[in-house]
């Protein structure tokens, strides 16, 4: 994971989302060790992208302020 300074990729992000929704998806019988593995990635990421969002959101109301 990212320091908690830089800054995440969205698209990054969303593609091992997706890549953890197959995962589970694919799974006749899911591990449970690895899934609980998986949940608490996924959450970490839906938590850095919502931070991120949020950042994105702020930089946008500022430039609409500017002009």
């Amino acid at each position: 994971m990212k320091k908690q300074n830089e800054k995440i990729n969205l698209n990054e992000t969303l593609k091992k989302l997706a890549s953890i929704v197959s995962w589970f998806e694919s799974q006749s019988e899911v591990d449970v060790e690895k899934g609980l593995e998986y949940v608490k990635e996924g959450a970490t990421l839906i938590k850095a992208s919502r931070e991120r969002l949020s950042e994105i959101e702020n930089e946008f109301k500022e430039i609409k302020k500017e002009l």
